[in-house]
């Protein structure tokens, strides 16, 4: 028996104790990964800035700080969330009463990226744990010293038939997706996400996939464009751009195109110095493979400026491209890194109807002033979520779902989301036996279809 089917046949039987169902337990379990990820801090920033050189400042803004924040949201509501619903009954089924009730749905497989490798593994850990489910992780290989953080800080607050680490590359992934869990989440690439949901069609297991895509920013002619610029240069080149929701390419209006290059290259210089190969929070590339795919989508293009790499550090400069094409290589596929291509427009009807001959997004950015032109996006394009005058922002949050559709995802989380996502809502109805009414009974008469037709059916 493999490794990962020994820990799921244990978590199976620790979960049927019971032991992870009560309120007490949950957040018992989400105080204890709470605390530990306060102690284990520095460890935390050291291994992401070995595997991408972010700096604290980054890797907390990016990562501890909105996880820490995202427990603190799980525990404050979980009571309230655990109860039943009360829901209306029809008078039909009088006298009775009918409720939903959430309950875990058991071993919970979370297979989790390497560009934000601490926050897309804790992130879902924390809501799988607050719905009551037992967990195995599964970190990326990529991202190694990330990942092995985070199996000494799991290891030591629990029990590995409660959550458990499993190590390894593409082997331990095939090996975790011949096994049958009751939930599978991945975070990842489509190609990928395609082997994890046929995979868990064998055992018809539900998942979340939050996938990607290449998300367009649109910058109209009525938009603050200083503004603009920064917001645009903050969301792409987070994390040297490995930001499955970073704005992927730019249309910008003709009129405005000029100005806003302009802010952006000024804005690049004040955030990552006029050197940034030099810049000691500017983020590398994840490794070797990615950053020769990324020289390669800069082949036989247009660059307005940036361009500079570094083989040693794996660094590649915030780079603009000017005059992109749609059968350009870089247009071909998600850039997930730190170039941006730009589209020029005249009429935002042609963006649109081009953008919809396109996978549907994860992400979607419009930075405009114009009421009409924002009402006619939304009205007509189809997204996972975005911004309105700002980027990446909108998963900042525990008050909204984060997650794809179409190709970029399906299923959401984030705070109550991610309580739902881990959770099966049960639907009851609880019968009076004090009355028993016949006429739903056989055999049929006349007088019952009537009386039938008087309830049934009817609003």
């Amino acid at each position: 028996m493999s490794h990962a089917a020994e820990t799921v046949m244990m978590q199976n039987e620790y979960f049927y104790t019971g032991g992870t169902k009560p309120y007490d337990a949950r957040i018992e379990a989400l105080s204890a990964l709470q605390r530990a990820i306060i102690q284990n801090e520095s460890a935390i920033f050291d291994a992401l800035h070995a595997d991408l050189m972010k700096s604290p400042f980054e890797a907390f803004e990016t990562e501890v700080g909105i996880t820490l924040d995202e427990i603190s949201f799980l525990m404050k509501h979980l009571r309230k969330w655990m109860k039943s619903k009360r829901v209306r009954t029809p008078f039909s089924q009088f006298p009775s009463k009918s409720f939903m009730l959430p309950e875990p749905y058991g071993t919970v497989l979370i297979m989790s990226p390497w560009n934000y490798p601490f926050q897309l593994t804790v992130e879902p850990l924390a809501g799988a744990l607050a719905a009551g489910n037992t967990v195995v992780l599964k970190p990326s290989d990529y991202s190694r010293n990330t990942s092995r953080v985070i199996a000494d800080i799991v290891h030591s607050i629990f029990p590995a038939s409660y959550v458990d680490v499993v190590p390894g590359g593409r082997e331990a992934n095939q090996d975790l997706l011949q096994q049958q869990f009751d939930y599978i989440f991945f975070t990842g690439g489509v190609f990928v996400g395609k082997l994890v949901m046929e995979s868990a069609a064998k055992f018809v297991t539900p998942v979340t996939l939050e996938l990607g895509g290449k998300s367009p920013c649109i910058v109209d002619e009525s938009a603050d464009v200083e503004t603009a610029a920064k917001r645009i240069v903050w969301g792409k080149f987070l994390n040297a751009g490995q930001t499955c929701v970073a704005p992927d390419h730019l249309y910008v209006h003709e009129s405005v195109k000029k100005d806003l290059l302009a802010h952006i290259q000024k804005t690049v210089a004040a955030f990552y110095t006029a050197n940034p190969l030099a810049c000691v929070w500017y983020p590398k590339i994840i490794n070797q493979k990615h950053f020769d795919r990324l020289l390669g989508l800069m082949e036989n293009t247009e660059i307005v400026f940036g361009g500079k790499s570094d083989p040693q550090s794996l660094r590649i400069e915030p780079t603009v491209i000017d005059h992109a094409a749609y059968h350009q290589p870089i247009m071909q596929e998600e850039i997930f890194g730190p170039l941006l291509p730009v589209l020029e427009f005249r009429n935002l009807y042609d963006v649109v109807t081009e953008i919809r001959r396109q996978p549907k997004p994860l992400a979607f950015y419009l930075f405009s002033s114009n009421k009409k032109n924002i009402r006619y996006v939304l009205e007509t394009t189809s997204f996972g979520g975005g911004c309105i005058n700002d980027t990446v922002v909108h998963l900042a949050t525990s008050h909204m779902p984060f997650g794809g559709v179409g190709s970029s995802g399906m299923g959401s989380y984030h705070g109550k989301a991610s309580f739902d996502t881990f959770s099966h809502y049960r639907s009851l109805l609880h019968k009076s036996n004090r009355l028993d009414l016949p006429v739903r009974y056989f055999p049929p008469t006349d007088k019952k279809l009537k009386t039938l037709r008087k309830f049934v059916g009817k609003k």
